[in-house]
């Protein structure tokens, strides 16, 4: 598909959405990773090795079409999106590993959505591993461009202009905001007339998916020791996925739109099920630390 959605438009917000991100960065927050290593590297297991094996199962469960599955094995290695801080601190998470995940994601994507990709692509539709559909070194470099730049142009920004940088801020936010919802909904429309047929066939698995990754996010961590809030952290950055960089890579750098289609349709499901999923952690935090009658009474006398 050759249009402006695809050859200008998808780029573009994509580059402005990372530059938003820049925007909220320091190098202190990849520094932070050195110090509080252990919840950084649960989260990143879950992130690199748990999803992918998560969305294989899952496509492999719901017999996804091979089309769709090799976009839902992508929109699994994407990275985290921006808006996991917003729901991060909704619950009361740790924003301060939010965004260090966010960047340290954002950065190994460059090297993970091409591995993923071409895996999937070489298992699903091995007819394509070889044609352009593949992610070869110029499609590495364009994935590099698009993500990488415009973070490190944000950054720079806040390094030499704190005061402009915090009053681009929010402007940003809102925009990125806007861009994703325009980005999913323009890739929804541009496969209109097969709309139907692709809620009927990824809705569900991209729903499981999303729950899976938000409960994986929470529970492993635990599992491992990570107190609350940062398990918080760790569910909100792995079960909200940057929808945007899955649906550019598809559409922009692989020409597909119909790869496209399981990241909108993620992108529009997993603000709802975020928000179930954090109130119920939530909550359940909440009976945790109350006290038993029994407690309480032992405390009065």
């Amino acid at each position: 598909m050759n249009s402006p959605l695809v050859s200008l438009a998808l780029p573009v917000a994509l580059a402005i959405i990372m530059f938003g991100l820049g925007l909220t960065l320091t190098v202190q927050d990849f520094t932070r990773i050195l110090r509080h290593p252990a919840p950084v590297a649960v989260a990143l297991a879950c992130q690199l090795l748990l999803l992918p094996l998560l969305a294989f199962a899952v496509v492999l469960a719901f017999d996804l079409p091979p089309v769709l599955a090799v976009g839902m094995m992508l929109l699994a290695a994407s990275p985290g999106g921006t808006t996991a801080n917003v729901f991060s601190h909704l619950f009361r998470g740790d924003i301060a590993l939010n965004i260090s995940l966010t960047a340290l994601n954002s950065v190994l994507a460059v090297v993970t959505i091409p591995v993923v990709t071409n895996l999937a692509l070489a298992h699903f539709l091995p007819e394509h591993t070889g044609d352009t559909v593949g992610l070869q070194f110029g499609k590495v470099a364009q994935v590099f461009a698009i993500v990488l730049i415009p973070i490190a142009m944000g950054m720079l920004q806040r390094h030499l202009w704190p005061d402009f940088a915090a009053r681009l801020d929010r402007p940003v936010r809102v925009a990125s905001v806007v861009i994703l919802g325009a980005v999913v909904l323009g890739t929804i429309t541009a496969e209109r007339d097969h709309l139907t047929a692709y809620l009927l066939d990824v809705g569900a698995a991209a729903a499981v998916f999303c729950l899976a990754s938000l409960i994986i996010g929470y529970v492993v961590p635990r599992a491992f020791g990570v107190e609350d809030r940062q398990a918080i952290a760790c569910s909100m950055e792995i079960g909200i996925h940057n929808s945007t960089v899955a649906i550019t890579i598809a559409a922009g750098v692989l020409g597909s739109v119909e790869l496209a289609v399981p990241a909108a349709v993620y992108g529009v499901l997993m603000f709802p099920l975020a928000a179930c999923t954090g109130w119920l952690i939530t909550r359940r935090i909440g009976r945790r630390a109350r006290p038993s009658p029994v407690d309480a009474e032992q405390v009065r006398q």
